[in-house]
Formats: C-alpha cells, sequence, structure tokens
C-alpha cells in the first residue's frame, strides 16, 4: 500500500486549522443534538460520526505536532 505524503505548508496549515476548528463546531452541534435526542439508534449514529472526527482531529493534530493546544483552540479572527 501506497502511503500518501501529507502536504504540510503553511497553507495547508491554515487549511487544516480551519477545517479542525469546523470540526470542534460541528462536534458541539452534534453533542446537543444527541442531547435531545430520545431514538437510541439516532444516538448510536450520531455517537459513531463524533468518533470518526474525533480521529480526524487527532489525525490534523499529528500532522502538525509543533502546534500547541492555545493554536488550535483559537477562535479569534
Amino acid at each position: 500500500m501506497d502511503e500518501k505524503n501529507e502536504d504540510k505548508s503553511e497553507e495547508s496549515r491554515k487549511n487544516h486549522i480551519t477545517y479542525y476548528r469546523s470540526l470542534c463546531k460541528v462536534i458541539q452541534e452534534i453533542q446537543s443534538e444527541m442531547d435531545n435526542e430520545l431514538n437510541s439508534t439516532i444516538k448510536s449514529h450520531l455517537e459513531s460520526r463524533i468518533e470518526a472526527m474525533e480521529k480526524d482531529k487527532k489525525r490534523i493534530k499529528d500532522m502538525f505536532p509543533d502546534m500547541n493546544e492555545d493554536k488550535w483552540n483559537d477562535n479569534t479572527r
């Protein structure tokens, strides 16, 4: 299996930070939705979506290990 070289340029970093923050926002929205959901099947589906997004967040953070936590979570623009 070929391993893909990941783009770690400054532009890629900025794009990944933006995407990471959007994932955080979507996860919060899904968690709020889960709080109001009574159907266990739908709740399970939402949990699976959150797990997948958390894995993607970890992958992105692993691409740029030199960044501190404050930079990832800074929502001021």
